[in-house]
């Protein structure tokens, strides 16, 4: 089916092949990324744009010696396909099969892990810089999309590798043709001029004779003028002023483009940029039209292009987050939106349609979006800023800084928090409760359904200090009636009694509080049911109720055990005498595999199976 694909078993095996041969390959690579990702849901469209990209450096460069540094890594997938594991492929993000982004135990080709944006820069720098440091002729890349570059640490990143003359390249992946467009003739005759070696022997010649200042600099001067003028606003003067050489823009997606340029820049000395336009979701027309839902589309059929994906068992919490705030605005003009690029993956569009002037996409830049929420707090507004919980980590400064030492009355909304399924452990939202409960003048709190969490926003809006914090999981709530429901003010520390028992208590929060019902429910007066909607502040009273009426407590929380909820309840217990014995269901101390939810929740022993045998356990240690 794969006439040049099936016989490409490492990156060797394309050295043989010929111009057309190639772009021959790059076709096939985009049919069996489209078959398998038709049937196994994965990141589409990135990884079509790269194709060329890929098999150009695979071709030019002598990988594992030679290494690249992906950025988030979702781009990568013809990477793994060219490098040993076509047929693997085929297992991609199921459980047991291989991840969904490069990592540094799955293969040699794979030299850094990679999931979250904007890493490769300072990775790469750093393979660079050991290299060097140890004598090793190895040629490090970078590919980094233009979307990540928005994101500080690659700026930290090329910062240094400019004033430290690294060996490195970067490779820039535009796929925003109208920023950056070809520019025709004089475009391929500078690319021409700026990557012949002769070219740039001479220059170095050239600079070395002319020595530092004077005539040197004056030359340096005209020359970077000249040059801006002639590729107009490829943003090479941003890179040149950062002490990078910069190269382009070629077409990302013409195969001979990309090896002409490779070849043409690998042995020049010193930090390099090369531009790279290309087409998000090339070879695939959906995908080429709407590349936004074709990220990470789901199933699909990969003739029409028609996607697969069925009807929703219930609303999605990232929907319900985003009607409630388009609700909340309405009535409160103090009401702002903000996003780290991630508008319609927490349910944000909607009110940035609405409300354009109150909605802010800062780009993947966590850490600015959660500072940029502290002044538009401190000047009056009332912030929603809507993270991903895993990206959240990198914001843990910002918030304990610029937030919660000033009580500012910002609303962070951890979306994706808990365990998230194949994507893995990269994007899990385990660490959230564990790192923040801490910081004093802090609310965490976790809805049990999509009731609570419209209460839980209105709540925040009417809560005078912050952070207010709100997490959530990834996914379909509980089909409850929320629409309808009225708004509540939700007391921050008071926790609910939902069913009481005798024997065994059940401590939960958020949506997990769910299942401690259903299971509860098999044993009758045994077991009580306590749902703490509020980590922080804990309500120590009904603890204490808890401690006096039960001999056993089970937490329960999708989220890690220590320092969560399970850590709380032990050091409340550790306070009183006579406590009752503590057992902790949640996320624990490991990096969880991807896999599907379910797969995830047994892994844990977070399923109702898991809960059943601690209850049982516990009872027959009451007999």
């Amino acid at each position: 089916m794969y006439p040049i694909l099936d016989k490409i078993n490492s990156p060797a095996d394309l050295k043989s092949l010929n111009l057309n041969e190639l772009k021959q390959l790059c076709n096939e690579i985009r049919h069996y990324i489209i078959e398998v990702c038709s049937k196994n849901p994965g990141h589409l469209g990135s990884s079509l744009g790269a194709v060329e990209l890929i098999v150009g450096y695979h071709y030019v460069y002598d990988a594992p010696t030679d290494k690249i540094v992906f950025d988030v890594g979702h781009q990568a997938y013809a990477h793994k396909i060219l490098t040993g594991r076509r047929e693997a492929f085929r297992t991609l993000r199921q459980a047991g099969g291989i991840s969904g982004f490069p990592r540094i135990d799955e293969s040699p080709y794979d030299c850094f892990g990679v999931g979250h944006s904007s890493t490769s820069v300072s990775a790469a720098l750093g393979l660079a810089e050991a290299a060097r440091i140890q004598g090793r002729k190895e040629k490090i890349v970078a590919l980094i999309g233009d979307g990540a570059l928005t994101g500080g640490l690659a700026f930290e990143g090329i910062n240094n590798a400019g004033a430290a003359k690294a060996d490195l390249l970067v490779i820039l992946n535009d796929n925003e043709i109208s920023i950056d467009r070809n520019l025709g003739g004089l475009h391929n005759y500078l690319l021409k001029v700026t990557t012949s070696q002769r070219y740039n022997a001479f220059k170095d010649k050239v600079w070395n004779a002319l020595g530092e200042r004077g005539l040197r600099h004056w030359i340096q001067r005209w020359w970077r003028s000249l040059k801006s003028w002639m590729v107009k606003k490829t943003g090479g003067d941003l890179f040149e002023a950062l002490g990078f050489r910069y190269f382009g823009p070629i077409d990302g997606n013409d195969i001979a483009s990309v090896i002409n340029a490779l070849r043409r820049i690998k042995d020049i000395p010193g930090p390099r940029v090369l531009h790279c336009n290309t087409v998000k979701g090339k070879g695939f027309p959906a995908s080429e039209a709407d590349p936004y839902t074709w990220h990470a589309p789901g199933k699909f059929d990969p003739e029409t292009g028609k996607r697969l994906n069925g009807p929703y068992l219930a609303d999605r919490y990232q929907d319900v987050f985003g009607a409630v705030l388009c609700e909340l605005a309405e009535k409160d003009e103090r009401v702002v939106g903000i996003t780290p690029a991630m508008a319609s993956g927490c349910g944000m569009s909607a009110f940035a349609k609405k409300f354009p002037n109150r909605f802010f996409d800062v780009g993947i830049e966590e850490e600015h979006a959660v500072t940029f929420s502290a002044g538009l707090a401190a000047g009056g507004l009332r912030p929603f800023c809507n993270i991903y919980s895993s990206f959240a980590q990198r914001a843990f400064d910002q918030i304990v800084h610029d937030v919660a030492l000033q009580r500012l009355p910002v609303v962070l909304c951890f979306d994706r928090a808990g365990l998230v399924g194949e994507d893995g452990a990269t994007h899990h939202g385990c660490f959230d409760i564990a790192a923040l409960r801490c910081v004093p003048n802090t609310i965490i709190s976790a809805p049990r359904d999509e009731s609570e969490l419209k209460s839980l926003m209105y709540t925040a809006l009417n809560t005078e200090h912050g952070p207010f914090i709100i997490r959530y999981p990834r996914g379909c709530g509980e089909g409850v009636d929320w629409k309808d429901a009225s708004f509540e003010f939700l007391p921050a520390g008071k926790a609910l009694e939902l069913k009481s028992g005798r024997k065994v208590a059940l401590v939960c929060t958020g949506p997990i509080t769910n299942r401690a019902m259903r299971v509860a429910e098999k044993y009758g007066e045994d077991v009580g049911v306590y749902y703490f909607r509020f980590i922080k502040p804990l309500d120590n009273e009904m603890l204490s109720k808890i401690a006096a009426e039960y001999s056993h407590v089970i937490t329960m929380e999708d989220g890690s055990l220590k320092g969560g909820l399970y850590g709380a309840v032990a050091e409340f217990f550790a306070g009183i005498r006579n406590a009752p014995t503590l057992a902790g269901t949640g996320i624990p101390d490991e990096f969880i595999r991807h896999a599907g939810k379910d797969e995830e929740w047994k892994i844990c022993g977070m399923d109702e199976e898991s809960v059943m045998k601690k209850i049982e356990k516990f009872l027959e240690n009451r007999k």
